[in-house]
């Protein structure tokens, strides 16, 4: 069903952040960083595919999306929804739901044999298409997705995402230097702006988290100097 209540931004980014909390899909700990894909440490991690498992946060918070693509790209704006693998698909299929539109999905290589496809489903040339991920931190995995797409002959200029870092400068020149757009829901400020005032953490990891967001390439430089 498409959804026709359209909150304020202001209010999505802080309901999607105490959603995240409230399932514990947001984790902080200044004392043992975590290792983020790029090797590199980070006080903060967030896991967004356990949004699957809550069926009212999850209706809840693809609803948003869906009203936030149609607010900032237009009701008409797209022919088809593409998920990235793995964790973009279940919430494209969920959009495409919801925009009443036709779904696909994006693999990260060619599998290697039949068809040796990257895209699953049905894309046709001119099609234009809404990528679909999780989170995005500095846009890069996004461009490898849109490529991909427009592989097909379909065009690619708008992602979205539930979670959005909002801490490295770059993501969103480096996007629409590629012709692509980001909608979100919510950033790590939204975070833990409702972290602090719902008591999630405590006041010292607050304060380190926080220190890292105002500039994580030095918070991180600091902690691997060999």
């Amino acid at each position: 069903m498409i959804p026709s209540s359209f909150p304020p931004k202001e209010e999505i980014a802080r309901l999607t952040a105490r959603m995240l909390l409230e399932i514990k899909a947001v984790h902080f700990n200044a004392e043992t960083p975590f290792t983020l894909a790029s090797g590199l440490p980070s006080p903060t991690y967030i896991d967004c595919r356990k949004l699957i498992s809550f069926p009212r946060i999850r209706s809840t918070l693809m609803d948003f999306l869906a009203v936030t693509v149609m607010r900032d790209a237009g009701f008409e704006a797209f022919d088809n929804v593409a998920g990235g693998e793995t964790a973009g698909i279940p919430f494209a299929a969920l959009v495409a739901e919801r925009l009443a539109l036709p779904m696909t999905y994006v693999r990260k290589k060619p599998k290697g044999y039949g068809r040796n496809a990257r895209i699953e489903g049905v894309m046709a040339e001119g099609d234009r298409v809404l990528l679909i991920e999780d989170l995005t931190t500095d846009g890069g995995s996004k461009l490898s997705f849109v490529d991909a797409i427009r592989e097909t002959g379909a065009t690619c200029a708008h992602t979205a995402v539930i979670f959005y870092y909002g801490i490295f400068p770059e993501t969103v020149p480096k996007l629409a230097e590629h012709g692509v757009a980001l909608h979100y829901l919510c950033t790590w400020w939204d975070v833990l702006a409702e972290a602090r005032a719902s008591g999630a953490f405590d006041a010292a990891t607050l304060t380190e988290v926080e220190a890292f967001l105002n500039d994580p390439r030095a918070w991180q430089a600091a902690r691997t100097k060999g």
